[in-house]
């Protein structure tokens, strides 16, 4: 297989991830949060502690609004500040008790999705899928 044909592989499979990522999340609900808070939520949980920056950046939100939306976020009581301990200028963001219900409720329920969209997979099919996944972690969807 050409690097061509892998790369539309790629683009196909990451705008089905999207697709599928946003059925999921239409019946996902969190009154107490906006669509745009529960993303800077999920990254939070996924990557704490996160610089103010780091949100703005993966999430696609301006300096501004990142700000903006953390205040709301800290006002509920679902994240905090704490100081950089190499840089007391620096704050990093992390989810406070609150905020870890909150997230770990959204990821059970995502979870049961999930195990839904592959109640059929046999267990070898499955095993295929983790290694599938690590491998596209570690190839492609690495951090730097």
């Amino acid at each position: 297989m050409d690097n061509n044909a892998v790369f539309q592989r790629f683009i196909t499979f990451t705008a089905a991830v999207h697709q599928v990522t946003n059925e999921f999340m239409k019946e996902l609900r969190l009154d107490s949060v906006t669509p745009v808070q529960y993303g800077i939520l999920q990254y939070i949980a996924i990557h704490q502690p996160v610089t103010p920056s780091q949100i703005s950046e993966c999430q696609h939100i301006s300096m501004p609004n990142t700000s903006r939306e953390l205040k709301k976020l800290y006002e509920r009581e679902l994240c905090e500040k704490i100081d950089a301990p190499e840089d007391r200028r620096k704050q990093y963001i992390r989810l406070t008790p609150g905020g870890e219900a909150l997230m770990n409720e959204a990821f059970a329920y995502l979870q049961s999705r999930f195990l839904e969209q592959i109640r059929d997979v046999s267990a070898e099919e499955l095993a295929d899928i983790e290694q599938a996944l690590g491998l596209l972690e570690a190839k492609v969807f690495y951090t730097r």
